[in-house]
């Protein structure tokens, strides 16, 4: 068997194929690390690794540009931890390092040792091997600097400085996407943080208007209750601020951070409502296409807000129950038993009590719910915060229109001779309806006459004395105030008086008269009794 003579450089082209070879599937296992996390150290760090298995490319360096202090920080070194050697930084130009950032272009060394700017601040370099640095670019624009020594006495430096920018290229997109995602995930938690405060801020107690002692007293129960994980139920007529007490205590308890849900159980039959609450399996029913997570499931960790829970009927009660007692459930359709850890806040308008001896509500319900009971006033039974709320609520409504809105001390008081059976929510339609009849965006008294509230049906008179009316604001107004004007003195006079004209003449030292020719030229309208 003959051999033919080997053509001359046939050797120097086998070498450089072994060595685009090697480089392939290098640059092959490089791009499948970069595509796996957006962890950018630790992909660095592998990414060094596979060169130094695949490529024989020896202490591989990473290191990034910070912008704010404008030096060259290492992120990556192979076989080490980058930590160490945080404090070693290069400014643009300074050393090999620096001059690779700054000129923006590859640097190949055949000896390292025969650089003097080559400044040995890791200790880690072998001044007798090759040398390669090549910029990480962004935009054309040298964020970093990648770098690594060849075999001692390797050729085609070249060749191999063309393998290294390619990896850098790689790199930089990979630096350009993680800087991205970090840019958006900090500012989705600075607008996180900021609902959060605004969230906090809109449902604390700063946010919920009552001086009254009865409001007083709920304010303390929600702050005890708020730092535990106990049920609470919230009693009170419809429109009290019953789901405004079950923000507070959940934005100012330890869950603040998870869900609040929230269901109205007046709202739905029980084949829906087990549905809402527990969840459905895929086909469980006509319609069920696609698995359902449930409230429960959906505020897991957080707070469960059952609004109207008086309403549920007893064959839904016994389900509810486990789900209190075990926090354990399934959903409808499933077998699997599924466990959440939520807190329930329940509300109700119901009297609960007549309705377990009644039969109507179960009697061992009641008691899992009624663990902190918390009794919101009647607004009837708080009148003094009727102009506190009624200026918000004005404020509310002239946001929603967007122009100014005001309204008068004697609408004021004319809104506490009043009952209101619908307690806040009523107040806010007849603000929102005053606002509406009022052209000049000031509601006064006759204004409100205009909203069609009844202030004969079931007005009470409180005790006054002799020479003041109930001040809309704070303790009394004097008649003899300077800062109300002769309507509005006239006006308070008859409320005081129970709108007997003989009776208001003789505060405001007037004759019956005298008071008679003021109404009539004040253009005030005279209640009936």
């Amino acid at each position: 068997m003959s051999f033919q003579p080997t053509a001359p450089g046939a050797s120097g082209e086998t070498s450089r194929l072994a060595l685009l070879e090697s480089q392939l599937a290098a640059l092959f296992e490089v791009s499948r690390v970069l595509s796996r996390s957006l962890d950018l150290r630790q992909t660095l760090r592998e990414v060094l690794g596979v060169l130094h298995e695949r490529a024989r490319l020896r202490q591989g360096l990473v290191s990034l540009l910070d912008e704010e202090r404008g030096e060259l920080l290492i992120s990556a070194l192979h076989g080490q931890d980058a930590e160490p050697f945080e404090a070693v930084s290069y400014r643009p130009g300074e050393g090999v390092i620096g001059h690779i950032l700054s000129a923006n272009a590859p640097w190949v060394l055949p000896r390292l040792g025969d650089e003097p700017r080559f400044l040995d601040r890791l200790n880690l370099y072998d001044p007798d091997r090759p040398f390669i640095g090549v910029p990480i670019r962004s935009d054309e624009q040298a964020i970093g600097v990648f770098a690594a020594q060849p075999p001692v006495g390797a050729e085609l430096l070249e060749d191999r400085a063309r393998f290294l920018e390619m990896v850098a290229n790689l790199i930089g997109q990979a630096v350009r996407l993680a800087r991205t995602v970090e840019a958006e995930q900090q500012a989705l938690r600075e607008e996180r943080d900021k609902l959060r405060r605004e969230v906090r801020g809109s449902h604390g107690f700063d946010s919920i208007i009552g001086r009254a002692d009865a409001m007083r007293l709920v304010f303390d129960q929600v702050r005890q209750v708020a730092k535990w994980n106990t049920t609470v139920l919230i009693r009170g007529e419809s429109g009290t601020g019953k789901e405004l007490i079950a923000n507070a205590i959940h934005y100012n308890s330890p869950r603040a951070r998870a869900p609040f849900v929230k269901l109205n159980c007046a709202a739905l039959p029980d084949n829906l409502l087990e549905s809402e609450l527990f969840g459905h399996e895929k086909g469980a029913f006509t319609g069920a296409v696609s698995l359902r997570k449930g409230r429960f499931e959906q505020a897991d960790g957080g707070t469960l807000f059952l609004d109207e829970i008086g309403e549920i009927t007893p064959a839904f009660q016994a389900k509810l129950l486990r789900v209190l007692q075990e926090g354990e459930f399934e959903r409808v359709g499933g077998g699997r038993t599924l466990k959440v850890d939520v807190r329930v806040i329940a509300a109700t308008n119901r009297d609960l009590e007549s309705e377990v001896r009644a039969g109507e509500f179960r009697e061992d319900l009641y008691y899992r719910l009624n663990v902190m009971p918390i009794r919101m006033p009647a607004l009837r039974e708080r009148m003094e915060d009727i102009p506190d709320l009624a200026r918000f609520l004005v404020g509310k409504v002239a946001r929603m229109q967007g122009r100014e809105l005001s309204i008068t001390d004697s609408a004021l008081r004319v809104l506490m001779r009043y009952d209101w059976p619908g307690n806040v929510r009523e107040l806010e339609n007849c603000m929102e309806r005053a606002a509406v009849m009022s052209e000049n965006g000031v509601i006064d008294r006759d204004v409100i006459q205009l909203t069609g509230i009844d202030l004969n049906a079931g007005a009470s008179e409180p005790a006054r004395s002799a020479t003041t009316v109930t001040a809309p604001g704070s303790g009394a107004v004097d008649l003899d105030d300077p800062d109300l004007d002769e309507r509005e003195r006239v006006i308070a006079a008859l409320e005081e008086a129970g709108w007997v004209q003989a009776k208001a003449a003789r505060l405001l030292n007037m004759t019956p008269r005298q008071i008679a020719y003021r109404i009539q030229t004040l253009n005030i309208k005279v209640r009936q009794f």
